[in-house]
Order: C-alpha cells, then structure tokens, then sequence
C-alpha cells in the first residue's frame, strides 16, 4: 500500500467531507426506471437522506470485465443494454458528467497491488442510470462506473472494495447496483414452486444486519435456496463491494426489502 502522505496528495480532485454513505440498491427490471412503484419511490425517499455528493461512483451488475475498469470520459452514454422493453425506455438519455480527474485518482487508489484500466467506451449502463435517475432526476452529479472482474472471487472483491473507502471522505457516493436474488433462468417444476425467493432474502439480510460477511463471502454454502438466488454472481457482486467499505461505526439499514417477483428482490440497504 502507498504510504499515507501519498495518498493524501492523490486526492486532491476533491476537499475533505464528512464520511458519506454508501448504498447497495436492487434495481430489478429496466422498467423501474420509467414506472413509479413501491420501489422507485423508496430510492426517492433515501435519496432525502443523503448529503448532496461531489461524485457517484456506481458498480454495477451489468459491466462485468476481465480486470477492472473505471469509466473516464467527460460525458458518458447512457447504454441501453438490453431488449423487448417499450420504446419509451429506449429513448431515456441520462446526461450525467463525467469525471476524468478523479477516473485518475482512483486509479491510483489501487496501486500497486491492483491495477484498473481507464476506460474511455463504456458509459452508464441500465444497472446505473436505471436507480440514479431516481436519487439525482436532474443529472447533476458526475457518475462513473467501476466494472466487475468476472473472473476473481468474491474475497477479492471484498477486499478490492475497502481500497475505495478515501472516497468516502471526498464527498464520493459508491453504489453497487445489482440483486441478490436474481434468477431468471429456466426451472424445472419442482424447483419453479419453491419459495427459494424469501429464504434466501431471510438469511442474507441476517447475515447483513449481525454483519457477519464472512459466510456471505461463502454463500455457495449457505444451502439450496440462496445457491437457486445466486446462480451466477454478477448481480451478486455489488453487494460485497458495498458490504467491503462498512467501517465499525456505521450502520446498516434495509429498505425497499421485498420481492419484485418470486426470482428477483429488491433489497436495498444504507451504510451509514
């Protein structure tokens, strides 16, 4: 790790804030963007709850890589990345900034054990603009978006995530965007009629509220229902990514703590 005094002459995009929160949000279906429903009204009503940031810095489900990657461009797309939804979702454009400076500063971050690559293509993708365009309608607030290496586990992303805790500090707010139960794949019938939904809702957020990650680092273990939730870890992922920069000092709060459907759920929490 670089020594402190480095550190502190990396961060100089930003001045020093209050400890801002972080937030895992379930984004669920693109059409949460355009409905107004249970959920999109909680991402409102948390958004009332936090101190107005210099920066988003968003993980999202839907940017999956081989290294990781931040974005730096001054003025990102908004990525449609997905099909058979109304033309009214296509043509939303989230015209949020960008932040070159601070791509760079925490680039730097992870050095020199980890090393992420400034990416000038991406953008803002559905699991980001999605749930931000409920927090920050005006599109005033910069937001990049730091991907998911696929290939790494999740140890490695707890890990990777605490490197990002400076920001914090600067008036950063860090989002993972994803879900953690989210399976839409096929099933057979007597898997389809099991509530696998709320069982595995029940033990993540136990585990969540004792703060006892370590078995959520290990939730192929963790029994049938959350294997049947967690069939693949890309939406998962967020969640250790926001659960990594929990200091001891904050606490956690659950919201909009629901199933969507039977495979997708919406909890959300607040690291505060």
């Amino acid at each position: 790790m670089a020594p402190l005094s480095n550190i502190e002459n990396m961060m100089n995009v930003f001045e020093n804030t209050p400890k801002m929160p972080v937030l895992f949000l379930g984004h669920g279906t693109p059409m949460n963007a355009i409905e107004e429903n249970e959920y999109t009204l909680g991402f409102k009503k948390i958004a009332k709850t936090l101190p107005k940031p210099n920066a988003i810095i968003c993980v999202s489900a839907h940017w999956l890589t081989k290294g990781t990657k931040i974005t730096a461009m001054e003025n990102p797309r908004t990525i449609h990345d997905f099909g058979g939804f109304p033309q009214e979702l296509h043509d939303v454009n989230y015209p949020a900034k960008g932040n070159n400076e601070l791509a760079k500063e925490t680039q730097k971050l992870f050095l020199p054990n980890n090393k992420i690559e400034l990416d000038h293509e991406w953008g803002l993708d559905h699991g980001t603009w999605s749930v931000i365009k409920h927090l920050y309608p005006k599109a005033d607030i910069p937001v990049l978006q730091l991907s998911i290496d696929y290939y790494k586990s999740p140890e490695y992303h707890f890990e990777l995530s605490k490197k990002l805790a400076k920001l914090r500090y600067k008036g950063v707010l860090i989002i993972g965007s994803g879900n953690i139960v989210h399976n839409i794949g096929k099933m057979d019938t007597n898997t389809a009629k099991h509530d696998f939904g709320n069982e595995a809702r029940e033990i993540v957020n136990k585990l969540i509220l004792d703060e006892n990650f370590k078995p959520l680092l290990n939730y192929k273990k963790l029994g049938k229902a959350v294997q049947l939730a967690i069939p693949t870890p890309d939406h998962y992922f967020p969640l250790i990514y926001s659960l990594g920069l929990k200091d001891k000092t904050d606490k956690i709060e659950l919201f909009n703590d629901s199933l969507q459907n039977p495979r997708i759920s919406m909890t959300s929490l607040k690291i505060d």
